[in-house]
């Protein structure tokens, strides 16, 4: 295999679309998810329609076990990963102390603790051969506290916050970390999450157009892009630092209220 990215949350979404977009370029690929139907059906389609090698690894990122479980394959395989793509992750919308605990533990294991140990697994291979990219799927999320999506929020932040580090500590070799941003965009996730019956996701992005954001910010080692948000969206990032914390979480909570 060649040029091989591993993309996880690579069922649906902007997983998939990254995907497309790898494999358009003549990649292989390493596709992880948790449906084995749904993976299976997107390596037939990348395969007969690029001519690429697609591995697939059905595991729930979510089991502390996963990780070492998925590096310890690959390597077994003789397959080197030159492209890491963490973009597993879920949210869920309602007031902490009322929404189900096991859930945020398992939304904490997803978005913070798989990505850290993916990454954690495969960077000393990337350092020892100096090259390889890793695109972390952070969010807009990150920049601020958000109410009625506590935890969500905070994992994102701490997402965005390890990102840019690494890049920094990474700065004098090859090998580049960006940090995604995307804003409210067209997937699973709204539905999962329930924040498709919220204001922040009345306009969404193409799951494509935040994927191809993404992957072009990648190759180039950009370390932060920010993709899918309207003007108005744009306006309200850009006016953080200076808004006073209680307007602003008064903001982000009516947004994040369901209709």
């Amino acid at each position: 295999m060649k040029n091989v990215a591993l993309i996880s949350g690579a069922s649906t979404g902007i997983g998939k679309e990254l995907s497309h977009i790898h494999a358009q370029t003549g990649g292989d690929l390493v596709i992880v998810a948790r449906r084995k139907d749904k993976l299976e059906e997107l390596k037939s389609e990348l395969e007969k329609q690029y001519g690429v090698k697609v591995w697939v690894i059905a595991k729930d990122l979510g089991k502390p076990e996963a990780p070492q479980a998925i590096y310890d394959e690959l390597k077994k395989a003789g397959i080197e990963i030159d492209i890491l793509i963490n973009n597993a992750g879920f949210g869920g919308v309602g007031k902490f102390h009322e929404l189900d605990y096991d859930r945020q533990v398992a939304m904490i294991n997803l978005n913070v603790t798989s990505l850290t140990a993916m990454t954690r697994l495969f960077l000393p291979d990337f350092i020892q051969r100096n090259s390889g990219k890793i695109l972390n799927n952070s969010s807009t999320a990150s920049f601020m506290p958000g109410p009625l999506q506590a935890v969500y929020f905070a994992t994102k932040a701490y997402v965005r916050s390890l990102s840019n580090a690494l890049s920094e500590e990474l700065s004098h070799t090859n090998i580049t970390v960006t940090n995604l941003m995307p804003g409210a965009t067209e997937t699973e996730f709204g539905a999962t999450s329930g924040m498709d019956k919220t204001a922040m996701f009345k306009k969404t992005a193409t799951a494509r157009s935040v994927a191809e954001d993404g992957y072009k910010a990648m190759l180039k080692g950009k370390m932060d892009v920010i993709s899918g948000l309207t003007f108005a969206q744009k306006i309200m990032i850009s006016a953080i630092p200076f808004m006073p914390k209680k307007m602003m979480l008064k903001t982000v909570k009516k947004m994040q209220e369901t209709k």
